[in-house]
């Protein structure tokens, strides 16, 4: 049975490579360091897990990359969507860009066609980079200096804006009197390894610079009216006043107390420990020779676990799409032929299909690619410190999940500055996780014997 659904997933995931575009088809690269050299033409979507990657030549579909440091020298005629520590774009990006990471800079001559969308501690737009879409931020702070065709909506500590806007610009800083100067939280945020590039020091809250050009109107967040120079805004000034509660005549913030922080961090830490070796647990008595397998898989393909990983993740969205697509042009054939009985039978297949594939895949997402990912780490650490238990079924999955688990909470602690780092860790364990299942299932599909009919 597990088999067939194995199968069934894999053809529907052929199928929307196939339905969707010449332009769904895909290369992948993985290594400690990936280049693409000056000439290089990649004619179809490339996914790429590596620790460095820069691209000197060109990718005629999207580019989806997970690696420490990424730098593009080159083209992207499709999307760029990537998540990295370090994201530097000096070439040329057709479509859009979605980038996140702990900081990214825009060269002097970075193009972006389309849309910019950014998540993480620091965006930088230099002087003679160009965005032709919105750039949508939410980061701890950001410096545009470019060009900016359309709108700019950023939520940030900090938000300095120097170069030329098409648009409207909606800041959400939150700028209080006490806050106005100060450096933002990012300028000093050095987790990780070292950037390729500086960091900038954007002050806290809301900065349009003597030369700055707003074309549309412009929406900010702040506790008092805040003064700009002449001419900077074409349209309309608008301030917000920031969300806050209520307490008498005065409007204040009331977050939560470090210790309330706290308590919750260690409740969810304990619930996520408990369930994972509850979850694994039941792998190892239900499929133990599917968990041994799998994890295996992982410990002898690392990097090539994190590449396919990234290829599963992008091909159930695609999978998706396939189902959809089908199940509409069934219902819409079949009920033009007047057949309305396959047509309802198209329908509901597909429905449940769709439920299927998502269930499995959350499942796998939240809990057999974190057992996976924490049995291989478990396993490796028996080995170096008691050899006899490390092929024990059950002591390396708890120890290795709970491992997994405290460490993606510990860079998520909430008075800490990481939390994205976290959710960046956590992603890609993920990846390799879904990685060593696709190779698993590939694998086992390979060594089914074909029956040839005399």
């Amino acid at each position: 049975m597990f088999r067939k659904l194995l199968s069934l997933f894999v053809l529907v995931c052929l199928l929307a490579l196939t339905l969707a575009a010449p332009a769904y088809a895909f290369d992948g690269r993985s290594a400690d360091r990936v280049v693409i050299a000056a000439g290089e033409v990649i004619e179809d979507d490339l996914y790429v897990g590596a620790q460095s990657f820069t691209l000197d030549g060109t990718v005629k579909g999207d580019l989806i990359v997970g690696a420490q440091i990424v730098i593009i020298n080159g083209t992207v005629e499709g999307d760029l969507i990537v998540g990295a520590q370090a994201i530097q774009i000096n070439g040329t990006v057709t479509d859009d860009a979605r980038v996140f990471g702990q900081a990214v800079q825009l060269g002097t001559e970075a193009v972006v066609g389309s849309d910019l969308i950014f998540g993480g501690a620091s965006l930088e737009m230099t002087a003679g980079s160009l965005v032709g879409g919105d750039v949508v931020t939410g980061a701890g702070q950001a410096l545009l200096s470019g060009s900016v065709g359309g709108d700019v909506l950023a939520g940030a500590g900090g938000l300095e804006l120097t170069g030329t806007f098409g648009g409207d610009v909606y800041a959400y800083v939150d700028q209080t009197e006490e806050s106005a100067g100060s450096p933002s939280p990012s300028s000093y945020m050095t987790y990780g390894q070292p950037l390729p590039f500086g960091m900038p020091s954007v002050s806290m809250g809301l900065t349009v610079a003597e030369g700055a050009s707003i074309a549309g109107n412009l929406e900010y967040s702040s506790t008092y009216e805040l003064s700009f120079p002449g001419g900077a805004v074409g349209g309309k000034v608008t301030r917000v006043e920031p969300s806050t509660t209520s307490s008498g005549n005065i409007r204040v913030n009331i977050p939560a107390t470090p210790a309330q922080q706290t308590g919750n961090w260690v409740f969810d830490l304990l619930r996520s420990i408990v369930t994972l070796s509850l979850f694994g647990l039941l792998l190892v008595w239900a499929a133990p020779k599917f968990s041994k397998a799998a994890t295996e898989k992982l410990q002898s393909d690392p990097l090539p676990s994190l590449g396919w990983g990234v290829v599963t993740y992008a091909a159930f969205f695609f999978a998706l799409l396939a189902i959809i697509v089908l199940m509409v042009m069934g219902g819409m054939i079949f009920g033009w032929l007047s057949l309305g009985g396959v047509s309802g039978t198209i329908i509901v297949v597909g429905i449940l299909t769709l439920f299927g594939l998502t269930v499995a895949f959350v499942l796998a997402v939240l809990f057999v690619a974190k057992i996976l990912v924490g049995t291989a780490l478990g396993k490796w650490i028996f080995s170096k410190v008691n050899p006899n238990l490390a092929e024990h079924k059950v002591w390396p999955m708890l120890a290795g999940v709970t491992l997994v688990a405290v460490v993606i909470a510990l860079f998520r602690f909430p008075l800490l500055p990481l939390g994205f780092f976290g959710w960046v860790l956590n992603f890609v364990v993920v990846l390799f996780g879904l990685g060593a299942l696709w190779l698993w299932g590939r694998e086992r599909m390979a060594k089914q014997p074909v029956e040839i009919s005399q």
